[in-house]
């Protein structure tokens, strides 16, 4: 089985890609998503003991949390002691039912794919990008400010860096039949690429 590391900046078009991928038949592991999930049970009480005050409910208080963390960087370094395991453990059975179920190729949806060393665990790479102008427009009309936006671009490495690590890029600012039929291409592409993952 064959697995595809998705990855890209906040506003690059990274969910977009990913629900192309899906369109296409292809299983998705979305990193993300299975935060949120935690958050909503089994990682709510591991970070109530380690952030004081940070759930409500059961539940992390994302808000509550990101005061606790945001800045703090030996804060945000226990954060992720906490939730990377589980997220890793989540992944592993996502790839073995995709295995079992007999999928030829899989994605893996990792917004910090290089920052966190992922790269080293799928048999190719994929960053989603847009000219940084298109970036900014899309974080903002989102409600992020500007200075969210710069703390978010600091913990991730810079697009023209994940550019030239990537094995391919889509490109969603030309428009989204553009960035499908480049999808499209990839799944071609990896058709023909060895298992290279450790």
């Amino acid at each position: 089985m064959f697995v595809i590391g998705l990855t890209g900046s906040i506003a690059m078009g990274k969910t977009t890609t990913a629900r192309m991928f899906a369109e296409a038949g292809v299983p998705v592991h979305d990193a993300d998503a299975t935060v949120h999930k935690l958050y909503e049970g089994e990682a709510a009480g591991l970070i109530e003991a380690a952030f004081p005050g940070s759930t409500r409910n059961g539940r992390v208080d994302r808000a509550a949390l990101g005061k606790q963390v945001v800045g703090d960087q030996p804060a945000l370094r226990r954060l992720e002691a906490i939730v990377h395991p589980l997220v890793r453990n989540a992944e592993q059975r996502f790839l073995r039912d995709a295995e079992r179920a007999g999928a030829k190729v899989v994605v893996l949806d990792i917004p910090l794919l290089f920052e966190t060393g992922g790269d080293a665990r799928v048999d190719a790479t994929v960053v989603a990008s847009a000219p940084a102008e298109m970036q900014r427009k899309r974080v903002l009309e989102r409600g992020v400010s500007p200075e969210q936006l710069e703390a978010l671009l600091t913990r991730q490495l810079p697009d023209a860096e994940k550019r030239l690590r990537a094995d391919f890029v889509v490109d969603s600012g030309q428009g989204l039949e553009h960035a499908a039929t480049q999808v499209r291409q990839i799944l071609v592409a990896v058709g023909s690429m060895p298992i290279r993952r450790k």
